[in-house]
C-alpha cells in the first residue's frame, strides 16, 4: 500500500507500507466489536444508588394499620414511596469489562487502518517533532501540513511534544504502543512516523 508522506511544507511523494497492516479488506463488524469493547473497558463502576436499608428515613410507621382508608405502610424507605430505596440498586462494583481475543484485537486496527489508507487519511513522516514546548509551534506544524484534526502517532514521545499538545484540542499524540481504535477513528487524518510504522507493522502481525 502506498501511504502519502509529508513535510513542513506539504506533499513529499509516497512511501511503501505492508498491506499485511494497510490493505486489508475492512471488517465492521469487528471494528465494532473493538471500539465497543475497548470504550466500555474504559468505563469506572463508580455509579451507586441506595437500597431501602441504605436511605435516610425513619423506620416509624408512618400511620396505624387499619382504620385510615389508606394503603398499609410500614416505613417511608419503601421503593413504593418517593425519596424511598431502589429495589434493584446499580452496585458500584458492577462489571462492565468486554473481552477481546489478541488476534481479532490486532485484526481490528489493521481493519481501521487500511480504511484510513483507502479514505486517503494517513499521512507519513520522517519524524515528528517540535524545537520548544510551545503549542503555537505545533499548530503551525500541523497547519503547514495542510491538517485540521489529527492523530499523531509516533515511536516515541519526547517532553516538547508533548506539552505542546496538550492544549491543543483538535491535536493529539501518542506513542504507537498506545493506539486504539477510538482515537484512530476519532480524528479527519492519522500522521505516522516511519518508525512508528515499523513498530505497527511488527505488533499487528
Amino acid at each position: 500500500m502506498e501511504l502519502k508522506m509529508v513535510n513542513d511544507k506539504g506533499g513529499a511523494g509516497t512511501f511503501k507500507a505492508s498491506d499485511e497492516v494497510f490493505a486489508r479488506d475492512f471488517n465492521e463488524a469487528l471494528v465494532h466489536q473493538i471500539v465497543v469493547a475497548f470504550q466500555a473497558n474504559a468505563r469506572i463502576g463508580s455509579r451507586a444508588q441506595k437500597d431501602r436499608g441504605a436511605v435516610r428515613h425513619s423506620t416509624k410507621k408512618p400511620w396505624r394499620q387499619k382504620g385510615t382508608g389508606r394503603a398499609r405502610a410500614g416505613m417511608t424507605s419503601s421503593p413504593l414511596w418517593r425519596g424511598g430505596g431502589k429495589i434493584f440498586p446499580n452496585s458500584p462494583d458492577e462489571n462492565f469489562t468486554h473481552k477481546v481475543n489478541r488476534k481479532m484485537y490486532r485484526a481490528g486496527i489493521a481493519s481501521i487502518l487500511s480504511q484510513l489508507a483507502r479514505e486517503d487519511r494517513i499521512r507519513v513522516v520522517e519524524q515528528f517533532s517540535v524545537d520548544q514546548p510551545k503549542t503555537k509551534l505545533l499548530a503551525q506544524k500541523v497547519k503547514s501540513m495542510g491538517l485540521d484534526g489529527v492523530l499523531v502517532i509516533t515511536d516515541a514521545i519526547d517532553e516538547n511534544l508533548m506539552l505542546s499538545s496538550r492544549n491543543l484540542a483538535n491535536v493529539e499524540v501518542i506513542d504507537v504502543r498506545h493506539a486504539d481504535p477510538v482515537s484512530l477513528v476519532r480524528y479527519p487524518h492519522v500522521v505516522l512516523t516511519k518508525a512508528a510504522i515499523a513498530k505497527l507493522e511488527q505488533m499487528l502481525k
